[in-house]
């Protein structure tokens, strides 16, 4: 497969990262050395996160906006989220199933055999934040500034569909000014996201980097037996979905998967879904989505749809079971599922969320909460693999969805493989046509 220049960029950059990092672990002479030095190398990444983190706000609100001007009537709205939803809930309950089938089917963490940790340990993960009514209240803004400021998707979301739907009812020459003004400022945005990826192998290398200066490679040996075993709980997963995405897009389905490789490689090594969103919904745009459906199922499918989050859980509670020699029976274990299937879809804007899930979960079934210090030394790399696949995930939703709408427009693929963004086909004349 002819890998474009980011892509070539990205893999170098994380080659580098892996041998300058190994090389500080090693000559780092304390761990608060080697964490010092880390903090050099999280700077790189953190400025690439605050420039991607500048362009998700105006680009969600423009592109729902502009998009749900042009859609005609709140049963289209309707009709669009309830297959989105539907689509989320299915991948979520396979996820969820995945994870606990390969973790009793590899047994990662049987020969472990720890002592379980005193009463109280602490965790320092806010599962408080985790409960249905801060949940239901944080997806409602009370400043659409605050929102913006603070990248609240969901919240972002919400008021653009009110926005949205209202000037779709407003038909007045100012309105229609409007509508093609949001539709620019979306080409505006996707522009700027050309700009700023530009800078993602600097910040790749310093995530990489930093990983390593802090554990070293010694730390995937220690855990390599549960790594490998989620990763193969994500290869299924992988399979499964790219199986679910051809049964509704056919052999697209291999087009789309080429043209995400570059979010999915940044997502991995970044650990961080907001950090390839614009480049997502570019390369949708490329696969000849039509922008007012990337606008409203890509930030819901990233409040409720982490694929690779939801593995994780069902995963990560058996392996620390396993651990410290707890039995669960099967009916417990299918109670857990059902539990992490409602508690997991509050996760949108909780800091390390999927820890913090997997945290709360615990104490229900007479598991050690304590149980997640286990897997924290070695969360980043196995974020890189939630993420990717949280990446895939909802790329393949919000084809599928497009699909079901018939809001798909066929890009050519010498114009799609462009490293720079192309307007796609149907949706900028119909913007005119509005205006």
């Amino acid at each position: 497969m002819k890998l474009n220049r980011l892509t070539t960029m990205v893999i170098l950059a994380m080659v580098l990262g892996v041998l300058v990092g190994y090389a500080c672990h090693a000559w780092a002479p304390t761990p608060e050395a080697a964490k010092e030095i880390a903090g050099y190398f999280g700077l790189l990444t953190d400025i690439f996160l605050r420039m991607i983190k500048m362009i998700i706000a105006p680009l969600v609100f423009a592109t729902l906006a502009a998009g749900m001007s042009t859609m005609g009537d709140s049963r289209t709205v309707g009709r669009i989220g309830t297959r989105a939803l539907a689509w989320f809930m299915g991948a979520s309950l396979i996820s969820l199933t995945l994870g606990l089938l390969i973790a009793n089917l590899t047994q990662p963490g049987s020969s472990m055999s720890i002592p379980l940790p005193e009463a109280g340990t602490a965790t320092q993960l806010k599962t408080g934040a985790l409960n249905l009514r801060d949940f239901i209240t944080q997806v409602f803004p009370k400043s659409i500034v605050e929102s913006m400021a603070n990248n609240a998707i969901l919240q972002i979301l919400v008021f653009s569909l009110f926005f949205g739907m209202a000037l779709g009812h407003l038909h007045n020459q100012a309105a229609r000014t409007l509508v093609a003004t949001l539709d620019e400022v979306v080409h505006v945005m996707l522009k700027v996201t050309d700009y700023v990826m530009r800078f993602a192998p600097v910040g790749v290398f310093g995530a990489v980097a930093g990983a390593i200066t802090t554990q070293g490679l010694g730390m995937l040996g220690v855990f390599g037996k549960f790594m490998l075993s989620f990763y193969l709980a994500l290869a299924a997963l992988w399979l499964v979905l790219v199986f679910a995405g051809y049964v509704v897009l056919g052999r697209d389905v291999f087009r789309l998967l080429k043209l995400i490789r570059t979010p999915m490689l940044i997502g991995f090594s970044t650990a961080s879904s907001e950090s390839v969103y614009p480049k997502l919904m570019e390369q949708l745009e490329k696969f000849g989505v039509r922008p007012k459906v990337t606008g409203f199922v890509l930030p819901l499918g990233y409040s409720f749809n982490l694929d690779g989050s939801m593995i994780y859980t069902t995963f990560a509670a058996i392996f620390i079971a396993q651990a410290y020699g707890i039995d669960m029976p099967l009916s417990a274990q299918i109670t857990m599922l059902l539990v992490l299937m409602v508690s997991s879809k509050g996760i949108a804007g909780v800091p390390r969320a999927s820890l913090v899930v997997v945290a709360a979960v615990l104490p229900m079934f007479n598991l050690p909460e304590a149980g997640v210090l286990l897997i924290l030394g070695i969360d980043h790399f196995l974020d890189m693999g939630r993420t990717l696949t949280n990446v895939m995930g909802n790329a393949i939703a919000t084809a599928v969805v497009a699909k079901w709408e018939g809001a798909i427009d066929r890009v050519p693929d010498a114009l799609a493989e462009r490293e720079e963004m192309i307007p796609a086909p149907g949706d900028d004349e119909a913007a005119r046509a509005t205006a």
